[in-house]
């Protein structure tokens, strides 16, 4: 069996591939990163990594944790990037609720509740991306959700505790990334069949 540092490595690696060819995406002006967006995301993925970390993930939790870095920098990025970043209200009130998280795991004195609320501000904040790639599939880049799927899954093999505040945020990453390969190859082939 591959050992589990083995494992994290590996997706670490395809974490910098993943993140560098979206990047590469960004300068070449093929993808508008919509910075808010990625704020809340970093900062969920940063929870995540502290809970994980707090509860004995082991190295596999670095992958969380590169992953939230690289967040952050798509956020300044998309920032510079962009001249027409609208925040809407339903973009606040996620951004709220992770905010809330921290306090709810200061106050509970444990990561539990934490990583169920970042879990389920997160399935709810893809509702925006299935509806524009559902609509515009061939504006997004499918290597960096592949590369996600990838390294999720690795680094649920990694992990070194396995418990609902290790596993739970770090799964839900998995299948809402299949979700939306599933929606944004879907939709290509329906809307290439069709000749649109």
């Amino acid at each position: 069996m591959i050992e589990k540092e083995v494992l994290t490595t590996i997706g670490l690696i395809i974490t910098f591939i993943g993140y560098s060819a979206y990047i590469y995406s960004i300068f070449k002006g093929e993808t508008r990163p919509h910075p808010f967006s990625w704020i809340i995301w970093g900062l969920l993925t940063t929870i995540g990594f502290f809970a994980q970390v707090a509860d004995n993930a082991g190295p596999a939790a670095y992958i969380t944790g590169v992953s939230a870095a690289f967040t952050f920098f798509i956020a300044i990025i998309g920032y510079y990037k962009r001249a027409d970043i609208v925040i809407t209200r339903a973009d606040w009130i996620t951004f709220v609720f992770a905010i809330l998280a921290i306090p709810l795991w200061l106050v509970t004195d444990t990561p539990l509740y934490s990583v169920i609320l970042i879990t389920v501000i997160d399935a709810i904040a893809y509702y925006a991306t299935f509806a524009k790639t559902w609509h515009r599939p061939n504006q997004e880049l499918p290597l960096l959700t592949i590369a996600a799927t990838v390294k999720f899954s690795l680094q649920l093999f990694a992990l070194h505790n396995y418990s609902v505040i290790t596993v739970l945020y770090t799964l839900s990453l998995v299948i809402m990334n299949l979700a939306f390969l599933g929606v944004l190859y879907g939709r290509r082939w329906v809307l290439g069949k069709n000749g649109k």
